[in-house]
C-alpha cells in the first residue's frame, strides 16, 4: 500500500506500507539520493510482513515526496518528519535506518528523545556530518565520486551515479533492483543531492543518551561509509550489538537480504 504523512512545514511524505495494522511497527529510512525501492525486498518478506507493520518512508526531496526549496540543513525538520512518519506507524517501533538515515534518527533523538522508539538498527549508517566528524567518516567511493554525483550535468553526474550504485554493493544484486537503485538516485534533483551536505552536525552526547536497544549493522567492506564509523556508534550508544556482514558492502539488505531480514527478525523479537 502506498500512502503520506504531512511533515514539518506541510511537506508530504510518501510511505509504503506492509503487514496489518495492529502489529508491532518496523520504519525503514533510507540513504542519500535514495528512496523506500531500496528496501523492496524486506517489504516482499512474508516471515516479516506476515508479523510486523513495515513503514518504508521517502525522505523530503526522494522518492514520492515533496520537494521543497529549503529545510535540508536544519536537525528539526528532519526530526519533526521522521516524528511524522512514526507517529503514523504506532507505538513503540523499530528504526532500521540505512547510510544518511542514521543522521535523519539522530536528528530524531537530538530533538524529541527516544519516546516514540521501541528499538534502532543502524545499517552502513552515518550518526554525524561534517569534517573529521568520526561518526560520519565517507569511504573510497563516495570521496571518489562526491563532486561529479552533485553536478546539474547529466554528463558528469549518470556516470559516476552508475558507478557508484554499482561499488555500493560486494556481491550481485537481481538487476531488477540494481536499477531501481539507480533509478531512485537519478530521480533526486541534484540541488537536493547537494543540500544534504551543507551542514556540520556532531552526536556523541545524542548517541550516549540512546537508552532503548540498538543494534549496528555494517559490512566490513563497505567503501561507502567507514567501518569506524559504525565503531563509533557502537562505543557510544549504551549496550549497542555490532553484527559484521564479512565482506559485505553498503547495502546488506539488498546483496545478502535472506541474512539481513534473519537479523533483523530476531533483533525485532528480542526488542
Amino acid at each position: 500500500m502506498r500512502t503520506e504523512v504531512v511533515g514539518h512545514g506541510g511537506v508530504r511524505l510518501g510511505l509504503r506500507v506492509e503487514g496489518e495494522q495492529n502489529s508491532r511497527p518496523i520504519v525503514f529510512v533510507h540513504g542519500w539520493a535514495q528512496s523506500a525501492g531500496c528496501w523492496a525486498a524486506q517489504l516482499a518478506d512474508p516471515a516479516l510482513s506476515e508479523r510486523y507493520r513495515l513503514v518504508a518512508v521517502d525522505l523530503r526531496g526522494h522518492g514520492a515526496s515533496d520537494v521543497p526549496a529549503t529545510g535540508y540543513d536544519d536537525p528539526r525538520v528532519w526530526a519533526d518528519d521522521l516524528a511524522a512518519v512514526l507517529d503514523f506507524a504506532g507505538p513503540d517501533a523499530i528504526v532500521v535506518a540505512w547510510s544518511y538515515g542514521g543522521l535523519v534518527l539522530a536528528d530524531h533523538i537530538r530533538v524529541h528523545g527516544t519516546a516514540r522508539l521501541g528499538g534502532l538498527v543502524l545499517v552502513g549508517a552515518i550518526t554525524e556530518i561534517g569534517r573529521d566528524r568520526p561518526g560520519g567518516r565517507v569511504g573510497p567511493l563516495m570521496r571518489e565520486h562526491m563532486r561529479a554525483m552533485l553536478s546539474d550535468d547529466p554528463d558528469v553526474a549518470v556516470p559516476a551515479l552508475t558507478a557508484f550504485s554499482r561499488g555500493m554493493v560486494t556481491r550481485p544484486v537481481p538487476g531488477t533492483q540494481a536499477q531501481a537503485l539507480l533509478g531512485a538516485s537519478l530521480s533526486v534533483p541534484p540541488v537536493v543531492r547537494a543540500a544534504l551536505f551543507r551542514r556540520d552536525a556532531g552526536s556523541e552526547d545524542v548517541l550516549a543518551a540512546i537508552d532503548k536497544p540498538a543494534l549496528v549493522v555494517h559490512g566490513s567492506a563497505d567503501r561507502v561509509i567507514e567501518p569506524s564509523a559504525a565503531e563509533y556508534a557502537a562505543g557510544k550508544i549504551p549496550g549497542a550489538t555490532v553484527r559484521w556482514f564479512l565482506d559485505g558492502g553498503h547495502a546488506p539488505f539488498a546483496e545478502s537480504a535472506d541474512e539481513f531480514d534473519a537479523v533483523l527478525r530476531q533483533f525485532a523479537e528480542e526488542c
